[in-house]
């Protein structure tokens, strides 16, 4: 028997294994998963055999790092259910640790090519950021930026004097051609067109002056500069070289034991920093060599959130799209998996109510899991249901959207001039919006502004982050309308209105740092997410009358 495969404690007679593995992006966690999970839940609560800081103890010291944890219930050879555990990444900067299974590839071995690179990196690297810190360097930049702006400045104000001078010299010609006799005129022009020739000699001097003083700076600079720049391509090869064999080595088996390198999985696309580092492959990886079955997969968080994305302690998170979709497609090839819930139609079946209706506008009621416009997989949505009501409506009828999981009010414009002006409203932000949403605990303070920036989770789309370089601006002003039994009613007010902005706004640490019931991107799964679009106020494109629409949300 393996020394990583983890009999249960507790008693599992009478719990059925699944009839299929789990479907690893979208899932409710087995109760065989579930149980594993918090049996090593209460192993990372107790252990002594490392030293990690998860952020749960606040008297810690050091560096707070959260961590996605993974188990894996498998069938052994002799016919027992038990489980493998797994880590993201490092942990406590190892790679192995005896209640976990080992990763894919370890590239922190003693003697490994990894190291050997790194040892000739690290130094290239001090090399490089000693000389882009030298004096002499940042002197010769400072110089090569002051001689250009001066250049640039001297010969814009010289061009100036010289345009003053042309137009003054025209003036002189008018007057003179009025006023003069023709042998004074001539003798005038003459003057006239010798002082042109020396401005015109004099600015050519002059850009000709402090063209051979900028490059007399940015020859300088440049030494310093192509030395840097041949060490930087150096070191860009040799890191190039490295990263494909650790592609190359990095291989992945499935159930047949078919094997796949990184490179040849993602194939003429880099695969994402950390593919094949996640807690999934690394528990596949090990059940495949140890011909461990697999029966269910639980991945869950534990720690601290991160300060971009939302992670909350002891909650089960799907595995990631960009890095692990491509690597488990193919390690889970021939394994009979539940059904993809992103493949249904959630829609089918349920009715959109029209709660306003005149020969300009639509106002409906939209069910939470209802798409606003056709997706990559389903078709049914607001849109073509409008488009098979209304076949003879121009534009594109839809004027805004909401997110697929909130419920509440939509407004539909029948025709393309309709559309544009009440679209314009929207960009405008003239539109007055308020929502509804149940909170997944108590708010303490009663009303405020949430201000964070986001951008989506290009590993893991449609999640949202918090980037403060890269994000788009996102406000939300909020008020609690009551609390009780635990969660708390809130009326959300947004300025801006960004994919996911009230779930990220509410979830997120910096933001109210409770999740809105049934988020199950950002909280905890239940039979919907508890958000409704319950007021909207706007021109009418045809009265030019502000018209309102309320209808609250029936949880």
């Amino acid at each position: 028997m393996n020394n990583h495969f983890t009999i249960f404690k507790s008693s599992i007679k009478g719990i059925s294994l699944p009839k299929k593995f789990t479907f690893p992006f979208y899932y409710e966690p087995h109760t065989l998963s579930v149980l594993a999970a918090e049996e090593l839940q209460e192993y990372l609560k107790t252990q002594t055999d490392f030293d990690h800081n998860f952020g749960i103890n606040k008297s810690k010291e050091g560096l707070v790092i959260g961590k996605m944890f993974g188990v894996l219930v498998v069938e052994n050879q002799a016919g027992e259910i038990g489980y493998l555990a797994a880590f993201s990444g490092k942990l406590a900067e190892s790679n192995h640790h005896e209640r976990f299974v080992p990763p894919v590839f370890d590239m922190l071995t003693e003697n490994s090519f990894f190291y050997q690179g790194m040892e000739i990196l690290n130094p290239m690297n001090r090399q490089i950021e000693g000389l882009e810190s030298a004096a002499d360097f940042i002197a010769a930049k400072a110089l090569a930026k002051a001689e250009k702006g001066l250049a640039e400045n001297t010969i814009a104000e010289a061009k100036k004097v010289a345009k003053e001078g042309k137009n003054e010299r025209k003036e002189k010609r008018i007057k003179g051609q009025l006023i003069l006799s023709k042998e004074d005129f001539e003798t005038l022009n003459e003057g006239l067109r010798q002082e042109s020739i020396y401005s015109n000699y004099r600015n050519k001097d002059l850009v000709k002056y402090w063209k051979g003083r900028v490059e007399v700076a940015e020859n300088q600079l440049n030494k310093y500069v192509e030395t840097i720049d041949n060490l930087k391509g150096i070191r860009r090869q040799k890191s190039a070289s490295v990263q494909q064999q650790l592609f190359d080595n990095y291989k992945f088996l499935n159930k047949e034991k078919k094997e796949k390198s990184l490179a040849d999985i993602f194939q003429d696309i880099i695969p994402p920093a950390g593919s094949g580092e996640c807690a999934a492959p690394k528990l596949l990886q090990y059940a495949f060599l140890n011909d461990l079955k697999p029966i269910s997969i639980a991945e869950f968080w534990w720690g601290d959130s991160p300060k971009s994305e939302i992670r909350t302690h002891g909650n089960f998170y799907p595995a990631c799209r960009g890095k692990c979709k491509p690597i488990l497609g193919h390690m889970l090839a021939g394994i009979e998996m539940d059904n993809n819930p992103m493949l249904e139609n959630t829609a089918f079946g349920q009715v959109l109510e029209t709660i306003y209706e005149d020969e300009a506008i639509l106002i409906i009621n939209k069910p939470a899991e209802f798409l606003s416009v056709p997706g990559k997989n389903v078709q049914d949505s607001v849109q073509l249901r409008m488009q098979l009501k209304y076949p003879d409506a121009t534009g594109p009828l839809i004027v805004h959207r909401l997110d697929m999981s909130t419920s509440g009010l939509m407004l539909i414009a029948k025709d393309k001039d309709v559309h544009q002006y009440l679209q314009r409203q929207f960009i405008k932000r003239r539109v007055q919006k308020r929502y509804t949403a149940l909170l997944d605990g108590i708010v303490e303070s009663d009303e405020g502004v949430i201000d964070l920036p986001l951008r989506v989770d290009l590993d893991d789309r449609p999640r949202q982050l918090v980037c403060y370089e890269h994000g788009k601006n996102a406000v939300t002003k909020w008020k609690v309308m009551e609390r009780k039994d635990g969660k708390t009613l809130v009326h959300f007010f947004p300025i801006t209105g960004r994919t996911h902005q009230l779930r990220v706004h509410s979830a997120h640490p910096s933001g109210l740092n409770i999740p809105i019931v049934g988020d199950d991107l950002y909280g905890k799964k239940e039979n919907r997410l508890h958000l409704h679009a319950a007021f909207i106020a706007f021109i009418h494109p045809v009265t030019r009358e502000e018209v309102r629409f309320e209808l609250e949300a029936d949880f």
